[in-house]
């Protein structure tokens, strides 16, 4: 293993990974909300577009400046394709016809995704037995979740939650991609990522959707005003920072904490119903990010190597 995927996270590390759970996790209840009064690009420019300037403020405020090299600013854009436009798209998008809780649920996907990307491009995070088992149980989980609406035909949630899949595949590019970011300060990145992303979007938003003609309510402007500062400027400072001092494998942690909140708030405040299919589903996907991360699987050996009765065994494989 890699001394990143070692690394222990401390009270502050998981106090901020729950932070960020909470943040992500209400995203798929502001969209929700917003979606009522915004169409799907102008809430995605929205949310970059507010979200920036706040970044950028940021890294002014800490005394750092951004970066002139050409070469990174393209960096920074496409990690700002692969980890905003187009997922934060594909979400708003599906979002108009399936539930808070259940795109919450496919967004856990990601260290799925990410786990058969890194075996794919990577020479130093193969695939485990551990990690094939999980694969295959986040995959059980998708079947779960949007199986019985495909066997009773192709309906047009069906579609959304199939495109929906590729959400999770654009993120596992992305944390690829932004390994080459972990020596820059926590808020260079972020806001240089989610600029970028930002300038993509508006040309969109405002050939597309007329944004000038809009007259949305308080509750969908308040929606907006929180996914662009909860979810997306403190996110990613949240996100950037447990990347640099916990690692990549205890960042996607956080994708195990956001479907039960986004679950829960939205059928707190949305009413949506929790339906047994995706409590089965999230089950199935929890089991395989366990597998996964390795944590649980290696807790369970050592109680079991504590037990004093054991007799002992052959010496234990080190990944």
């Amino acid at each position: 293993m890699t001394a990143a995927v070692q690394r222990r996270m401390g009270g502050a590390e998981w106090g901020y990974l729950l932070a960020l759970g909470f943040a992500w996790g209400g995203v798929f209840l502001f969209n929700r909300l917003a979606l009522g009064d915004f169409p799907p690009f102008t809430l995605v420019f929205l949310r970059l577009g507010i979200a920036a300037p706040l970044l950028l403020a940021l890294v002014h405020a800490q005394g750092e400046r951004m970066p002139r090299s050409p070469k990174t600013w393209a960096a920074f854009f496409l990690m700002g394709i692969l980890n905003n436009a187009l997922p934060f798209t594909l979400f708003v998008w599906a979002q108009q016809t399936i539930s808070s809780g259940l795109a919450s649920i496919i967004n856990a996907l990601t260290p799925v995704a990410t786990a058969l990307v890194c075996h794919a491009m990577t020479t130093d995070e193969k695939l485990t037995r551990a990690k094939a088992a999980g694969v295959l149980l986040g995959l059980a989980g998708v079947i779960a979740l949007i199986g019985p609406g495909a066997l009773g035909g192709l309906g047009h949630d069906v579609i959304a939650e199939l495109v929906l899949l590729l959400a999770p595949i654009s993120y596992a590019f992305a944390g690829l991609w932004g390994r080459r970011f972990r020596e820059l300060p926590v808020a260079v990145p972020a806001a240089g990522m989610v600029t970028c992303s930002a300038l993509t979007m508006l040309p969109v938003a405002l050939l597309h959707d007329e944004p000038w003609r809009l007259a949305p309510g308080l509750v969908a402007s308040l929606a907006v005003l929180a996914t662009a500062v909860i979810a997306t400027a403190l996110a990613y400072w949240l996100y950037f920072r447990i990347l640099k001092t916990a690692g990549a494998t205890n960042l996607l942690l956080v994708t195990i904490l956001m479907p039960p909140i986004a679950l829960l708030l939205g059928a707190i405040v949305l009413s949506e119903r929790i339906t047994g299919s995706a409590l089965i589903g999230l089950g199935l996907i929890f089991l395989g990010l366990a597998a996964i991360d390795g944590r649980l699987l290696g807790w369970i050996g050592r109680r079991r190597g504590r037990r004093p009765a054991a007799p002992p065994l052959s010496s234990p494989q080190r990944r």
